[in-house]
C-alpha cells in the first residue's frame, strides 16, 4: 500500500521468498513494524530514504557496526553535545540488509531560540579554537590507529606457559581472548565517536555559509556557494601525491621501463633490486606505505573492500599510468592555481553585491570560516575509514582464524555473516569449551546458520530496494539531507523517473551540478575501483559514487556522473578540485547509460543526455 507521495508504507515491504527470519541477523531495534502502535505512527509518518550513498550494496550483519557507531556519534553531537538548532538525530531502519534513514527535526518551534544560545557557546568554543583542537583530536585519533595496530588476537594453547604459574598472572589466555575482541570492538566505536567531533561542525559552517548566500543572493547556484571553499588542499589527496610522486621519482632514476612491465610487485621488486636507482626507488616505495598506502579500494565500510597495503598491484598499476602520462608529457598536477583565482573571484564579484558593511564582515566571517573547516569534511575520511578501518578488518580476520581453528566454520571470511554481538556469545562458547576440554556447540550451530545467512545476502543483492518509504514532507529543507545524500523535493519528484530507467530506455537524467562546466565524450560504466583500469583518456566516469582509492581516474576522465551523493559528496568535491564538470545524485546513471554511448554531462544545470548510441 502506497501512501499519498508514491512512496509504499515502511510496514508493507515485502519478504523475499526464501529470507524469512532474515530479521535475526540485525539488532532488534532496526526492525520496522514493532507491535507498539506509538512506534508504528511514528514510522509511517516519517521519510525514510536508502542511504545508498553508504550503502550501495545490501550490509553484512557484522558491517553493521559502522551503521551503529555513526548511529550514535552523528545524533549525539546534534542533540546532546553542540545542539544543533533545527536538527536532532538521524534514525535508522533496516529493510532486507538495506539501510533507511530519516532526519528527526525540532518540531517545536519555539525550542529553537534556547538551542541556538547553546549551539552558539559550544559550537562557537570549537570555530574559534579550530586549529588547536583539530591538531588535539589529530593526536587522539593517531593514538587510536597506534593502539589498533598493536593489539593481539591471542591463541589458544593446548597447555600455558610455565611463565603464566611462575608469574603469577592470575588469568588464561581465554580471558586474554575475550577482552582483546572487546577492546577491539571498542576501539572501532571509539574511532567513530571522534569521526563525528568535528564534522557536523564541518557541514554546518557549510550550510551557515549556504543559507546567508541564498538569502543575500536570491537565485544563486549550490554550485557557486561551494566554489567558495574550493581550492583548498587535503590530507586525502596525499595517497594520490604519493603515486605521482613515486611515478616522477622512476622517470628521474631511469627505472620507468622496468616499472611498465607487466609483471607482480614481487618480481619487479626482485629486479629492482639488481640496481642502485632501482633499490633507491624500492625504498621510496617502502616509506609510502605507512601510512598512505592504508587506503580502501571502496569507501571502507565494507570489509571485502581490500586496502593498497593489502594488494599492492593496485597502487602499482595507478604508478604505472602516472608513468605513461609523464612519458606522454602530459601534467598530473590539479590546476590548483586556476581554481583559487575562480574562487577569489566569485567571492569578490557577490561581496560587492552585499550593501552593507556589516553584511560584507558577515559573508567574510562565514566563508573565512567555512574555508578554515573545510579540510577536516575530507581529511577526516583517511584517518578513520581508511587508515583505521583497514587495520579494523584485518583484525577481525584475525579474531576469524581462531574460531576456524576450533572448527566453528571453515572459511575466515564468514565471520562477517555474524554481527558483533553473536560473535562475543560464539567466543564465549569457544573459550568455555577450550576451558573445560570439552566440544563447543558452535560447531553444530553455525555451519548451518552461515550457509543459510550466505544464501539470504545473495538474495538480498538481487532485490531492487525502493529508493524511500513512509510519508515524504512537503518540502525538504533540512541541510545535510540536502548537500551530502542529495535529497531534495526535486529529487522525490526525479524518482520516479529514475524508475522508468530501471524499466526501459531514457534519454536524460537531472542529478545535482556537482561541478560546472559542459562536455561531451564517451561514457565508460565503472561499478567498483577495480574497473576503473579499463577507463580510457577523454571518457566521462558514470559510478555509483566514488571514494579516495579513484582518484587516479580523475587524471584521465573529462567528466563524472554518480547514481547518489549530494553537492558535498565526494565525487563532487575531488571534480571541482580537479576541474572537471561532474553532475551527482542522478538515481540509475548506471543503468540508464552504457558504455561507449556518447552523453553529454552539463555540470551547471545538472542534467546528462544522451548525444548518440
Amino acid at each position: 500500500m502506497a501512501n499519498g507521495g508514491g512512496f509504499p508504507s515502511p510496514h508493507d515491504v515485502f519478504t523475499i521468498p526464501g529470507t524469512e527470519g532474515w530479521e535475526r541477523m540485525y539488532p532488534y531495534h532496526y526492525r520496522f513494524g514493532a507491535d507498539d502502535p506509538e512506534r508504528k505512527e511514528y514510522e509511517a509518518s516519517m521519510f525514510w530514504f536508502y542511504d545508498g550513498l553508504h550503502y550501495p550494496e545490501p550490509i553484512y550483519p557484522f558491517d553493521m557496526i559502522w551503521d551503529e557507531a555513526w548511529f550514535l556519534a552523528l545524533s549525539q553531537y546534534n542533540t546532546r553535545i553542540f545542539i544543533v538548532p533545527p536538527a536532532l538525530g538521524v534514525d535508522h531502519r533496516i529493510i532486507n540488509g538495506r539501510i533507511y534513514i530519516t532526519p528527526v527535526p525540532v518540531k517545536d518551534p519555539s525550542e529553537i531560540p534556547a538551542r541556538v544560545e547553546h549551539f552558539m557557546k559550544r559550537a562557537g568554543y570549537y570555530y574559534e579554537n579550530w586549529d588547536e583542537l583539530y591538531a588535539k583530536w589529530e593526536t587522539k585519533m593517531k593514538g587510536v590507529i597506534e593502539e589498533l595496530d598493536q593489539l593481539t588476537i591471542p591463541e589458544l594453547p593446548d597447555m600455558e606457559e610455565d611463565s603464566v604459574v611462575f608469574d603469577a598472572v592470575g588469568r588464561s589466555s581465554g580471558y586474554e581472548l575475550l577482552t582483546a575482541y572487546d577492546r577491539l570492538i571498542q576501539l572501532g566505536i571509539l574511532a567513530w565517536q571522534y569521526h563525528f567531533e568535528f564534522l557536523n561542525l564541518g557541514y554546518a559552517a557549510y550550510v551557515t555559509l549556504l543559507d546567508f548566500c541564498q538569502k543575500a543572493f536570491p537565485g544563486i547556484p549550490l554550485q557557486r556557494v561551494t566554489q567558495m571553499v574550493s581550492g583548498i588542499d587535503v590530507i586525502l589527496y596525499q595517497p594520490d601525491e604519493e603515486l605521482k610522486g613515486l611515478a616522477r621519482l622512476a622517470c628521474e632514476l631511469g627505472v620507468e621501463d622496468e616499472i611498465l612491465k607487466e609483471r607482480s610487485v614481487e618480481e619487479l621488486f626482485e629486479e629492482l633490486k639488481k640496481t642502485n636507482d632501482g633499490r633507491l626507488w624500492e625504498q621510496r616505495f617502502e616509506k609510502a606505505k605507512y601510512p598512505w598506502f592504508y587506503i580502501s579500494t571502496g569507501t571502507g565500510w565494507f570489509h571485502h573492500d581490500p586496502a593498497w597495503i593489502d594488494e599492492l598491484e593496485i597502487p602499482l598499476s595507478s604508478i604505472r599510468m602516472y608513468i605513461q602520462k609523464l612519458k606522454k608529457g602530459e601534467s598530473l598536477e590539479r590546476p590548483l592555481g586556476e581554481l583559487k583565482r575562480e574562487r577569489d573571484r566569485i567571492i569578490s564579484e557577490y561581496r560587492e553585491l552585499l550593501a552593507s558593511d556589516d553584511d560584507r564582515e558577515m559573508f567574510d566571517n562565514l566563508v573565512g570560516t567555512a574555508q578554515r573547516v573545510f579540510p577536516y569534511v575530507e581529511s577526516h575520511l583517511f584517518y578513520v575509514e581508511h587508515w583505521f578501518h583497514s587495520i579494523f578488518w584485518n583484525k577481525m580476520r584475525e579474531v576469524s582464524r581462531r574460531f576456524v581453528t576450533a572448527g566453528f566454520w571453515d572459511d575466515v571470511e564468514d565471520i562477517w555473516l555474524l554481527n558483533r554481538h553473536e560473535i562475543k556469545q560464539a567466543m564465549w562458547d569457544m573459550v568455555t569449551a577450550w576451558a573445560t576440554g570439552t566440544q563447543p556447540m558452535g560447531r553444530l550451530h553455525w555451519g548451518p546458520e552461515i550457509a543459510w545467512r550466505k544464501q539470504v545476502m545473495e538474495k538480498f543483492k538481487e532485490w531492487t530496494p525502493p529508493p524511500a518509504v513512509g510519508t515524504p514532507p512537503e518540502t525538504i529543507t533540512e541541510p545535510f539531507t540536502i548537500v551530502l545524500w542529495g535529497i531534495t523535493s526535486e529529487t522525490m519528484a526525479a524518482w520516479s523517473k529514475g524508475k522508468e530507467a530501471a524499466e526501459g530506455p531514457v534519454r536524460e537524467l537531472t542529478g545535482f551540478a556537482g561541478s560546472p562546466g559542459v562536455v561531451e565524450g564517451p561514457a565508460r560504466v565503472c561499478r567498483t575501483v577495480s574497473e576503473i583500469s579499463s577507463l580510457q583518456d577523454g571518457e566521462i566516469l558514470v559510478c555509483p559514487t566514488t571514494s579516495p582509492s579513484w582518484a587516479p581516474a580523475f587524471t584521465k576522465i573529462k567528466a563524472a556522473v554518480t547514481d547518489v551523493g549530494g553537492i558535498m559528496c565526494h565525487a563532487a568535491i575531488v571534480c571541482r578540485e580537479y576541474g572537471l564538470p561532474a553532475v551527482v545524485g542522478t538515481g540509475n546513471a548506471t543503468q540508464a547509460f552504457k558504455t561507449g554511448q556518447k552523453i553529454r554531462v552539463d555540470g551547471n544545470t545538472g542534467v546528462v543526455s544522451i548525444v548518440e548510441e
